[in-house]
């Protein structure tokens, strides 16, 4: 290389390190002169979760997906901060939806399992000794909504009403069918057969505890009740929360025909369903963009973006280049894609790869808001926005866990625990295993050999946090709730045993 090509280099090095650092001190001065705004009620970002349920990976085009076209997620990705080591707090639906909420390990609430059924679950749900995030942004003057997928109780004192939510629209169980005309005569052939334990799949959707009569496929009625929530809150003063929960591309595999024709070149019958499925959340997330466009209120709104858990490879699902899918503790139960998006704010165009929670999510949003938290608030999660604008590792030196119970036919528990770059698991009862996972995010190369003394000190860590996990409240059928006592779980003493 010659030394004009050489300067010509450097320069634009330089010019590129130049243009990164102003962008990051501009959106820490924007965002410092939120705080301190004469009318911070004004001034306070909406904040707006979309979160989707078994979604892979590697299944939207922002972090490589190829035969699924996601041109609104793209977009807001391209122009927003993509973190590429997010995870959630559990590998499956809803202890990582309770996590979300409280800002806790669902472990240490008694919430590692999924609910039962709600004709089965007798009236159980997420304490209310947590307070939700709705919960505290409400209080905090936000005028806030759920759509969507609940499972954290069904009974009225865990109602999302009762738990921060001005307006709610959805279902309150683990999932639902999509097709009304389909899950309507069901459950109507069902209640006139006199079943008074109908699956929560097919009953009504409700507004706010009143049933409506929905006839829209569901994700495009999830979407459509967005839209409503955002067009009321532009009337207010009071800047909005809202929770997107949408429970695509869960289970049953169900698409509408038209977004089911885009993806005719899938081969693959439920990769094909399921690439439908994803296409109408992003067909919805488009025109909820442009509501907020509308309304003048892009601008003003943090926009996240990511999925419960990883997705299910059995159901069509892909997380490439992670290993295994939803409820792992390897990378690809529970890495899941997420961005930011706010306009001026959130740095345009950027990857942040150190490891983030959605943990982190409830601190964080309780700051931007200037809101408070709960008195004796305790959170398993940090503020990460000063460390994020930063480009920091706000887990520098710290773990991020995952546990996940395996009963019924195997009675063992699941265990993975990062710190830095260093991954230590078990799974299946197999042996502890290391990973450099920065190099090694498909969990290919176990290390433990090679740095005995790293392996200990993270399975020793782990063992001492798992020592303040409480017995689980409930259990997701009777079947385990029955093994779990006959087996004497959960076996930690087996568990952190190295070889």
């Amino acid at each position: 290389m010659n030394i004009r090509v050489l300067k010509t280099t450097m320069i634009a090095v330089l010019l590129c390190i130049a243009s990164c650092t102003e962008n990051k001190k501009k959106a820490k001065e924007n965002t410092e002169q939120l705080s301190i705004s004469e009318k911070p009620t004004k001034n306070r970002p909406n904040i707006l979760v979309v979160l989707c349920d078994d979604l892979g990976y590697a299944d939207v085009g922002f972090n490589g997906a190829k035969d699924i076209k996601t041109p609104a997620l793209d977009k807001l990705a391209a122009n927003g901060t993509i973190f590429t080591s997010a995870y959630v707090a559990h590998p499956f639906c809803g202890p990582s939806r309770t996590s979300i909420m409280t800002g806790r390990y669902a472990h240490k609430i008694g919430g590692q399992f999924n609910l039962p059924r709600a004709h089965e679950n007798a009236g159980l749900g997420v304490t209310t000794q947590e307070e939700f995030i709705s919960k505290t942004l409400q209080k905090s003057g936000y005028y806030t909504g759920a759509v969507g997928k609940w499972h954290l109780g069904t009974v009225q004192k865990y109602h999302p009403n009762s738990r921060g939510f001005d307006d709610f629209y959805g279902f309150l169980g683990g999932g639902h069918n999509y097709f009304p005309e389909q899950f309507k005569a069901e459950y109507e052939k069902q209640k006139a057969n006199g079943n008074t334990k109908i699956r929560d799949y097919i009953t009504p959707l409700q507004f706010n505890g009143k049933e409506v009569d929905e006839n829209e496929y569901i994700t495009d009625a999830l979407s459509r009740e967005a839209i409503n929530f955002i067009n009321r809150a532009h009337k207010k003063e009071d800047p909005f929360f809202l929770y997107v929960s949408y429970n695509a591309p869960h289970t049953p595999l169900e698409a509408k025909e038209e977004d089911l024709a885009l993806y005719s070149h899938i081969k693959d019958k439920k990769r094909r369903i399921y690439a439908g499925m994803v296409h109408a959340v992003d067909r919805g997330v488009t025109n909820i963009v442009e509501t907020l466009r509308k309304n003048k209120q892009l601008d003003n709104t943090l926009i996240v973006f990511f999925s419960d858990n990883g997705g299910k490879l059995s159901k069509g699902a892909t997380n490439f280049p992670l290993k295994e899918g939803k409820g792992s503790t390897n990378e690809g139960g529970y890495r899941v894609p997420m961005f930011f998006h706010w306009p001026n704010v959130v740095p345009s165009g950027q990857k942040f790869e150190h490891p983030i929670s959605a943990l982190d999510l409830y601190p964080t949003f309780t700051f931007l808001a200037k809101a408070e938290l709960p008195t004796h608030k305790i959170l398993d999660g940090k503020n990460i926005w000063n460390d994020f604008l930063d480009g920091k590792n706000t887990y520098e030196n710290e773990n991020i866990y995952a546990l996940r119970h395996r009963i019924e036919f195997e009675n063992h528990t699941d265990v993975g625990v990062r710190k830095n770059q260093w991954k230590a698991l078990r799974t299946h009862n197999n042996s502890w295993t290391l990973y450099d996972i920065n190099n090694d995010p498909g969990e290919q190369n176990d290390l433990s050999s090679k740095h005995p003394k790293i392996l200990q000190d993270l399975v020793k860590e782990a063992e001492e946090w798992s020592t303040t996990n409480k017995k689980p409240l409930w259990f997701h059928n009777e079947r385990t709730a029955i093994q779990w006592k006959k087996n004497k779980m959960p076996h930690f003493n087996q568990t952190f045993k190295l070889n």
